[in-house]
């Protein structure tokens, strides 16, 4: 399938912006491009309620977001942990599909604002994310939570690091996850990949810039082959949580995707997978941008409910 009409628009717009690249410019002015997307942010999905917490971290405190979708007690969750390349993005970006997530999969979802590199890099966001997950198990009773149907999500970055979180909750014995929702998920440093090179640039997302995210986050060359940095290089994937997991076709990050689906299938992990054609990466998150965006998560959230225990 082509792009999509609004992605063609755009990407002409982007193109005519000429937004200088994240290695030019300090990451301080980068990250001020992302408050002003806020703008033109979509409408929440109405739910029960969104609150704000502060929970211990293990080197600073952490800001979560609790969606809830109904007051009802024993409800399923989704710890999810956002992308925009471990540095740049916060919760507040991605406050309409959560919502729309929390609505659609009847899941509480906390949401956790981790610490952000280059000033934090790996193993700190990793640890955040994990501590986060710790938390909503040790007070799932509190939280109304069901401690049987506990999974972790994320998109992008947010994707590398739920696949990292799911590893070492069973290399660590936490608990049983339910599952695990990726969605294009970085899972590899690998920049060799088919849709490294067919989507190099020029559409929005660039090979370039996910290698510097990529050196931002890493940037202790002992960590390279770390699972828990890079969750591709595992050696086994055996007891891994049913996977849910979608790409988008027009997206350097594509083949990451997909072959952490054919790790998880070949060590007997039950995946649900489908690629979202015309639509580049990020699409997940714009609902403002696109229809896809609410298709998608209305395709996770029912596979996810299949799932549960």
């Amino acid at each position: 399938m082509t792009l999509r009409p609004e992605y063609v628009k755009l990407l002409q717009d982007m193109a005519a912006m000429q937004v200088p690249e994240l290695w030019e410019i300090p990451i301080s002015q980068t990250r001020s491009f992302s408050q002003a997307q806020l703008k033109i942010a979509a409408d929440l999905a109405p739910i029960h309620s969104i609150t704000d917490r502060y929970i211990p971290g293990p080197t600073a405190d952490l800001h979560i977001r609790i969606f809830r979708p109904n007051d009802s007690a024993n409800l399923p969750c989704i710890i999810y942990f956002h992308g925009s390349g471990w540095t740049l993005g916060f919760i507040d970006l991605f406050n309409p599909c959560l919502s729309m997530l929390s609505k659609e999969s009847e899941s509480i979802v906390i949401a956790v604002n981790y610490q952000k590199a280059p000033e934090h890099p790996f193993p700190e966001p990793f640890n955040d994310c994990y501590a986060t997950l710790e938390w909503a198990v040790n007070n799932a009773t509190e939280l109304g939570i069901d401690p049987k149907n506990i999974s972790v999500g994320g998109d992008s970055a947010g994707g590398n690091l739920a696949a990292a979180v799911a590893l070492r909750c069973r290399d660590e014995q936490l608990i049983s996850l339910a599952s695990q929702l990726l969605v294009y998920p970085c899972t590899n440093k690998d920049f060799s990949t088919k849709s490294y090179e067919r989507f190099a640039s020029g559409y929005g997302l660039s090979t370039k810039a996910m290698q510097w995210f990529w050196d931002q986050y890493i940037q202790d060359a002992r960590h390279a082959d770390n699972p828990y940095a890079c969750p591709a290089r595992a050696a086994s994937f055996e007891n891994s949580p049913p996977t849910v997991l979608i790409t988008a076709q027009y997206d350097p990050l594509t083949s990451d995707g997909e072959n952490y689906r054919d790790l998880l299938i070949r060590d007997g992990v039950e995946v649900a997978y489908k690629e979202f054609a015309g639509v580049i990466h990020g699409f997940f998150r714009a609902p403002e941008i696109t229809t896809a965006s609410n298709e998608a998560i209305t395709f996770v959230s029912h596979e996810l409910k299949k799932l549960r225990r």
